[in-house]
Order: structure tokens, then C-alpha cells, then sequence
């Protein structure tokens, strides 16, 4: 803003106040903004390129996720399609089994081999843990099943049943299995219908005859961890005399980690996450996954059939949170451009507002000079009037030219500390403390003694402490003339109270000093306080020359800034 310059008459008051124009009408409309919003105006620039940058990789990210999601969705599918390939692949084999071993009695060994090398199922081996063969018995043939059983394959073999099952009459124990491993031979004898899991899948097979896989079991436990997999069931039936019985269960067990690692071709997944479950989504049912801490983006899912069963195939996409290289590029060349855009239009602003500033200053520096002219004008003024005044008056109490030059030139040196204490203050306020002490800085011993002063700290305006310090000049003259800094051991009293109507009463009070004579001459100390200071104070002035000292009670007001100074505070 630009201040107000005041000027200041005699008495205190205000002369009158000087408006300089406002500059910023000066400046044009193009700069006008600049001007009234020189932060906000670099920060609309900067969160208007900002938000361009944000909404062109928002789109970037928002093709890429499209793109994303269907090359996802299309690698659910081909991998989908390679599993249900390969399973079908291995239900075929198990019904070409089932077709052959339906046409013979029993299943030797022999037969069991020659069938799975005449398949050349040597690859299908890689894909499931093999292949099977599992004869339907009931428990009372248990003893002849063993001991046919351990001649074809030259060792013993007992029937086993699961801890816990139910005692069933059909028994399923596993009678051979290739390839041959020690997994493999463990699980001969193993009574595979003892277990409810399979129990499920093989009664369902016999009742749809088709291949039908189980549901999600662990299939190895040891030292490594388990294998977590399912097995695929084909019935095989013998008919007699138009009835048909069931002979046996061929069947081929699946490791489903295996299952789902031999369908991902090299560059078909990348670095996705593909996960396979048995039945619907969930933590539970988790057969198998492929680089499952790489899916943290978008899901696509699809179902697939095994055997007869549901199960669903996740692929996730490996990417985050995190930025495409060109989202990323995009972001930060918008920020650096919307940086250094801000960084030009705030410099811009910078310099119309230091240009505005400097035209401001010049005309507040043009305004203070003619105010300060008007009002040295007036101040000289009212200082030669006062000299005058006081030439005028000693003169006229004075007999020679001695006693005038004398009495001159103590008041003009009065005159001239107090005018040293406003130049020091700038002509703002001064200390009442401080004027009487420079006016009495000749009469003061070094102990201190002599002078007794006491009262708060008051300012006073520029004319009233002129005003005010030849008072105490006055009397201090007066003083040491006549007075109790004539003699040893005088003091003088000087105590002020600040009253409620914004005056400083001062209180002058000599001790110890000669006896002051009943009847005595009016000199130009006495008319000057009485007359001078009085009018220029706009108080009277108490003064008393009692038998004991002379007493004087002066009243000075105090003022506000706002009555006085001459420029307001920027």
C-alpha cells in the first residue's frame, strides 16, 4: 500500500495529510494479475500442466491395462486349452486300457506292460505320475489277491487300508503301476477304496463310465514337503451273460504342479502368476502355481474341465502398482516442463511486483520529500519564533551585554540537546527520562547525588519535549544560581506520575539549598515557564518559591504517533 504523509502544526495537531496516487493504477491489465496473485498465478500454471501430464499417463495406463487384460485373458486361455488337452490326452489312454483289459479275464503283468510300452506313453509319464492298474476284490478273497499278486511280481504284497476307514467289503488295492519307482512300489497293495477321496471319484467313474478325476490330495508326504495333486479313474467292466461286472480301476496319477509346469511354453506366461484350482477360487483349494509372487495387477480367470471335474485356472499379471516406462517417462517430462513454467511465470511475477515495489517507493520517497520540506518549513519556523522569543525577553531582563550573551546562550544550548535528542530518535517519540537528564547532565556529582529521579518510562512527541526540556533548563539554571545546586549538599527531586487523562505530571523539588527570599524579582526563567511552556503544553505550570526550595509541577500531555509523526510506518 502506499502510506499517508502527515504533517504536524506546533501545538501537536495534524496540519494536514498528503495522498500519493496509487501506482498500481499505473499498471496495465496484462500485468494486473501478475500484481494481485504473484503465488497463485505460477502454481495455476504449474497444476494446470501438472494435471495435462496426469491425465496423459492416466490414459497410457489405462490402454496398457486393456492391453494387459487381454493378452492375459488370451494366455488363460491357451494355457486352459493345453491342460484340458493333455488331460484328455491321458483319458484317452485310460480308456484304450479300460477297452483292453475289459476283453480278458484277468490282467497279468505281462499284459499290463505290454499295453503301456505298445502306447509308447513314455512322454504321457512327464505329464502324470504314470499309469495304474487297481483290481475291484471283496474282503474274503483278500488272501488269494496277495499271494497271486506277490508271485507275479516276485516279492510280497500286502493289502493295506487307510488309518481310520471304514470297513468296506470292496476293496481297490493298487495291483501294478508303471514306471516302476519306490513311490510307486510303496503304493501296491494300498486299498485305494479305503480312502473317501478316491472312494468318491471311483464310484462316480462306475456310474458315468467316463474318466473321472478326484478331488484335490496330497499325494507324496516326506522329508521335501508334500505334492499336492489328483488321480483320474477309468472303470473297466467284464460282461457275463448280459450282466455286467466291475473288474478293476485303470488310473493315472497327477502331480499338479508337474501338470501345470508342462503346459507354460517358454514366452507364454512371461513373468505372470498362473495358479490352477480344484473347483472355484480360494486359498484351500490351490492344486499348483507358477511364480505366484509375481501377481500383484489384473486377474483373468477361466474354467476348465479334468476328468469330468471343474477346476479354475488363474493368470495374474506381473504388473503392479508401478508405472509403464512410458507412464513414467510421460510423468516426469510433464513435471520438468510444468516446473520450469512455474519457474518462469514466477519470475515474471517477481519482477512486476519488484517493479510495482520500486514505482511505490519512488513515489513514497517523492511524497515524504515535500512533507518533510513543509514541515522542516514549519518546525524552522517555530524555532526562530521561539529564538526571537527568547532574544526578546532577555534583552528586556538583561543591563548589559555580558548578562545577555550569557543567558543566550544557555537557552539556545538547551534548545540544541533536546533538538540532538529527537535527530537521535528519528523526531518520533523521546524519553521524558532522557531530556531531563541531558539538561541536567552538567549539575550531576559522580557518586549520583545530587539528583534524585524517579517515575516510569513515558515518550513524549517531538514539540512538547523542546517544550519541556527548556523548562528544565530553566530551572535548573535557576538552580544553580540561586537555588540548591548553588551550595553543597542541595539535591533536587525529580518525580513524574503518568494520570489517566494521557498526561505525565512532573514534580521538581529543591532541598537543601539557600533560603528563597520572601519578596523577589520576576526574571525571564519565570515568564518564559509560566507563559512559553504553558501555551506550548497546553497545561498551566505550577511554580512556587517556597522558603525551602523551589517547587514547579509541569503537566506535559502525552500523545499518540498518530498525532505527531510526520510519515506513517510502512
Amino acid at each position: 500500500m502506499v502510506p499517508n504523509m502527515q504533517g504536524r502544526k506546533a501545538d501537536g495537531t495534524n496540519r494536514g495529510i498528503i495522498l500519493a496516487s496509487p501506482p498500481s493504477a499505473t499498471v496495465g491489465r496484462s500485468g494486473r494479475w501478475l500484481v494481485r496473485f504473484p503465488r497463485a498465478f505460477p502454481l495455476a500454471i504449474f497444476f494446470l500442466i501438472a494435471g495435462i501430464t496426469v491425465l496423459s499417463v492416466f490414459a497410457i495406463e489405462r490402454g496398457d491395462n486393456r492391453r494387459e487384460e487381454a493378452q492375459i485373458e488370451q494366455t488363460a486361455r491357451t494355457v486352459g486349452s493345453s491342460l484340458e488337452r493333455r488331460a484328455n490326452t491321458s483319458s484317452a489312454y485310460l480308456r484304450a486300457g479300460a477297452a483292453l483289459f475289459a476283453t480278458v479275464d484277468a490282467v497279468p503283468l505281462r499284459l499290463f506292460r505290454r499295453f503301456a510300452r505298445e502306447l509308447q506313453m513314455g512322454n504321457q509319464f512327464r505329464v502324470s505320475g504314470g499309469i495304474g492298474w487297481a483290481e475291484v476284490i471283496s474282503r474274503r478273497n483278500t488272501s488269494e489277491f496277495e499271494r497271486r499278486i506277490s508271485n507275479e511280481l516276485g516279492r510280497e504284497v500286502q493289502v493295506y487300508n487307510m488309518p481310520s476307514a471304514p470297513r468296506i467289503e470292496t476293496q481297490v488295492p493298487a495291483t501294478f503301476s508303471l514306471p516302476v519307482s519306490e513311490r510307486s512300489q510303496r503304493a501296491i497293495g494300498f486299498d485305494l477304496y479305503s480312502e473317501k477321496t478316491r472312494r468318491a471319484a471311483m464310484d462316480q467313474a462306475a456310474t458315468t463310465q467316463k474318466p473321472t478325476a478326484t478331488r484335490k490330495l496330497t499325494l507324496v508326504k516326506g522329508s521335501l514337503g508334500e505334492r499336492q495333486g489328483f488321480l483320474i479313474f477309468m472303470p473297466v467292466f467284464t460282461s457275463e451273460r448280459g450282466a455286467r461286472t466291475l473288474k478293476g480301476f485303470i488310473y493315472s496319477p497327477f502331480d499338479a504342479q508337474d501338470f501345470l509346469d508342462s503346459t507354460l511354453q517358454e514366452g507364454l506366461v512371461g513373468q505372470r502368476a498362473v495358479r490352477l484350482y480344484d473347483g472355484p477360487r480360494g486359498p484351500d483349494s490351490l492344486l499348483a502355481a507358477h511364480q505366484d509372487e509375481n501377481g500383484t495387477g489384473t486377474v483373468s480367470t477361466v474354467e476348465i474341465l479334468i476328468g469330468e471335474r471343474a477346476m479354475t485356472l488363474e493368470v495374474q499379471s506381473a504388473k503392479g502398482g508401478t508405472l509403464t516406462p512410458l507412464s513414467m517417462i510421460t510423468l516426469l517430462f510433464g513435471l520438468a516442463v510444468a516446473s520450469l513454467a512455474m519457474l518462469i511465470a514466477r519470475l515474471l511475477t517477481q519482477q512486476a511486483w519488484e517493479d510495482l515495489a520500486a514505482l511505490e517507493y519512488y513515489t513514497e520517497q517523492n511524497s515524504i520529500r515535500m512533507s518533510l520540506t513543509r514541515e522542516l518549513n514549519h518546525r524552522v519556523k517555530n524555532t526562530l519564533a521561539n529564538v526571537l522569543s527568547i532574544i526578546s525577553l532577555t534583552r528586556r531582563r538583561t543591563d548589559n551585554l555580558e548578562d545577555f550573551a550569557d543567558g543566550l546562550d544557555g537557552r539556545i544550548r538547551a534548545l540544541s540537546a533536546t533538538h540532538d535528542l529527537l535527530t537521535q530518535s528519528e523526531w518520533g517519540t523521546t524519553p521524558l527520562r532522557k531530556v531531563v537528564e541531558a539538561e541536567l547532565a552538567p549539575y550531576v556529582d559522580p557518586e549520583g547525588r545530587v539528583l534524585d529521579l524517579q517515575g516510569p518510562d513515558v515518550e513524549l512527541a517531538p514539540n512538547d519535549a523542546l517544550s519541556f526540556g527548556l523548562a528544565v533548563h530553566e530551572l535548573a539554571t535557576n538552580a544553580a544560581k540561586y537555588g540548591s545546586l548553588s551550595r553543597d549538599g542541595g539535591t533536587v527531586n525529580i518525580h513524574w506520575t503518568l494520570d489517566e487523562d494521557d498526561t505525565v505530571c512532573v514534580r521538581w523539588q529543591e532541598l537543601g539549598g539557600p533560603t528563597v527570599p520572601a519578596t523577589r524579582k520576576r526574571g525571564f526563567g519565570t515568564e518564559l515557564i509560566e507563559k512559553i511552556v504553558a501555551h506550548e503544553l497546553r497545561h498551566p505550570v505550577d511554580l512556587d518559591f517556597a522558603e525551602d526550595g523551589v517547587r514547579c509541577t509541569l503537566r506535559v500531555p502525552v500523545r499518540k504517533p498518530s498525532e505527531f509523526t510526520i510519515r506513517a510506518q510502512r
